[in-house]
């Protein structure tokens, strides 16, 4: 593509040199670029993409992007023959870029994105398993991998992926004659520029409370919020939870999107009555296309009813049946979202994602909720992550489980045992019974050993992750296997 078309619509560009060339490949990674190549240089957190403009030259790229305020630095390493082209930020050029080289792939099908604190990934696959079960092949970006319909097509390394691996993945699924395509927006995605350029649809805001709060995410939880709202600026249609303080208003911050309601507590466009949550479903009355229908759904806990509304909403809106609605809910699994692993022990051990204080409080309130027996907390936090927060979890899990065992997460460059005496700090604060077991698999096996029937186990912080990471390696992990080699072995000693 002419790199001048690749360049089109964006602001405030100044260049030097040939525009009228084509473009084999564009990429923000001087490793990637090859000859006849578009470099993009961003200022990034850990590197500044600045720094090897040389290195993309000598690789064979034919235009540079740079950031204005760096041009006069770097404008004397750019050879004549080498497109120079200066941006007010780099990161916004980017995704405009990308959506251009990609011919803008989102425009060819209904764009659903999720944001919140919790609850994007449980939704968006509510969605995609509704859209599927009414005939309408879907796409799906998150937190876990990328997929068309039952098709893996990778896994993510984040929730929302850079603007041009996003667009990538958009013209993959456009080729694939997707009509749909739900993904989860992550605040830092839409503070960050990847999603500009997208044509969202309807926008879902799930919830909203405390995290990603850190020098490299957001200074404070005003920033943080307002980075959600952008979603909406973006969207025609919006959802959003009317039992959240904080997501209700952001109707009147967005006045030209339509946005409608769902909730259990408050007046809401779609309302969630009659609710039965035990340890394995939840099922409530809600009003779908005008009637009052029974909805069921094996995730268990309250907040899988609203995850269920919002999914609800949503395919009401695109013209979904009741019977494709409430068969879809009832099929749904989500990885590592209160998933349950079945056990030769016949023990009930969730494996869940929560990793902050918000997630960790609520997925041990709603087992505590309906279960007999004791709960029995497995966590840690990870490392090079809000330091803050791991009190705050020991003294949630302290306060909440019927015994906690404080052990490791993905520790990355920290000491483990450091992070785990952080949460103990917490802990401490509570009259819970615990102990600490620094290596995750231990900690498991105690739990395994101590569970008896009418308990339930809880192992947070991993969910559907596969890996622990130490020391910028990531190391196969997967606590369903694990949990089956634990449980197998007790199993055959006890025969």
């Amino acid at each position: 593509m002419e790199l001048k078309k690749i360049l089109a619509g964006i602001d405030g560009l100044k260049a030097r040199g040939n525009l009228d060339v084509d473009i084999v490949k564009v990429s923000t990674n001087s490793r990637e670029i090859g000859k006849g190549d578009l470099f993009i240089a961003i200022k990034g957190f850990e590197t500044d993409g600045h720094k090897y403009v040389q290195s993309a030259i000598e690789s064979g790229a034919i235009a540079v992007l740079v950031n204005e305020d760096s041009v006069r630095d770097i404008a004397s390493i750019v050879p004549q023959n080498v497109a120079l082209i200066a941006a007010p930020d780099t990161r916004l050029a980017c995704s405009k870029c990308a959506c251009n080289y990609y011919d803008n792939p989102s425009r060819k099908f209904r764009l659903i994105g999720v944001t919140g604190t919790k609850g994007k990934t449980t939704t968006t696959f509510m969605i995609k398993n509704i859209l599927e079960k009414h005939g309408i092949k879907t796409g799906l970006i998150g937190t876990i991998a990328a997929y068309i319909g039952d098709k893996k097509l990778e896994d993510s390394d984040r929730t929302t992926p850079d603007s041009l691996k996003l667009q990538a993945l958009f013209k993959q699924m456009s080729d694939e004659n997707c009509e749909a395509v739900v993904m989860e927006v992550s605040s830092q995605a839409l503070k960050l520029h990847r999603v500009d350029g997208c044509d969202f649809n309807i926008g879902v805001f799930t919830n909203f409370s405390e995290d990603h709060i850190s020098p490299n995410e957001h200074p404070n939880m005003e920033d943080y919020f307002n980075s959600k709202v952008m979603l909406f600026n973006m969207c025609e249609y919006g959802f959003i939870n009317a039992d959240d303080f904080n997501v209700i208003k952001v109707p009147a911050l967005v006045p030209n999107c339509n946005i409608k309601t769902y909730g259990i507590d408050n007046e809401c466009n779609m309302l969630a009555k009659d609710i039965t949550i035990t340890n394995s479903y939840v099922d409530f009355r809600a009003k779908i296309n005008g009637k009052n229908e029974r909805i069921k759904t094996f995730i268990p806990g309250r907040f899988s009813v609203y995850n269920s509304l919002a999914a609800i909403s949503v395919a009401e809106m695109m013209g979904c049946s009741t019977e494709s609605i409430k068969v879809a809910l009832e099929e749904v699994r989500v990885p590592g979202r209160s998933e349950l692993v079945d056990n030769k022990l016949g023990l009930t051990i969730m494996v869940d994602y929560a990793h902050s204080p918000e997630s960790l409080q609520s997925i041990l309130q709603a087992v505590k909720s309906y279960t007999r027996g004791k709960v029995i907390s497995v966590f840690g936090c990870g490392g090079d992550r809000d330091p803050g927060k791991r009190p705050q979890m020991g003294e949630i899990s302290g306060k909440i489980a019927n015994y906690t065992i404080i052990t490791s997460d993905n520790p990355r460059t920290e000491n483990p045992a450091k992070i785990v005496d952080q949460i103990e700090e917490g802990m401490k604060k509570t009259k819970g019974k615990y102990e600490c077991i620094v290596d995750r698999t231990e900690a498991i096996e105690k739990a395994i050993i101590m569970a008896e029937k009418n308990d339930i186990i809880v192992l947070a912080g991993k969910g559907h992750e596969t890996y622990q990471e130490i020391n910028h390696v990531k190391n196969h992990y997967d606590e369903r296997e694990i949990i089956k080699e634990i449980t197998d072995r007790i199993s055959e000693e006890e025969k």
